[in-house]
């Protein structure tokens, strides 16, 4: 797993905007919503694969992700 996914997770926790967007587009599109979180890696450059981001998400432990990914369980 890339340590680039940690990261970007967690600039994405810091950022309300961000985190709603990728929320909101998630509900809609999952798997745009998985794009969307590789393309701004690229854009910060903290670069992950759609596997990365999968394996760092299904790792994490806490109730605000687990639910978020249960609402955007089609794509992710």
């Amino acid at each position: 797993m890339s340590n680039n996914a940690a990261n970007l997770y967690q600039l994405i926790q810091k950022d309300p905007n961000i985190s709603q967007t990728l929320f909101r587009q998630a509900l809609q599109d999952p798997q745009g919503a998985l794009k969307a979180i590789c393309d701004l890696g690229e854009e910060v450059g903290l670069p992950v694969s759609a596997e990365d981001v999968k394996t760092y998400l299904a790792s994490l432990d806490d109730a605000d992700t687990k639910q978020w990914l249960i609402k955007a369980r089609g794509g992710l």
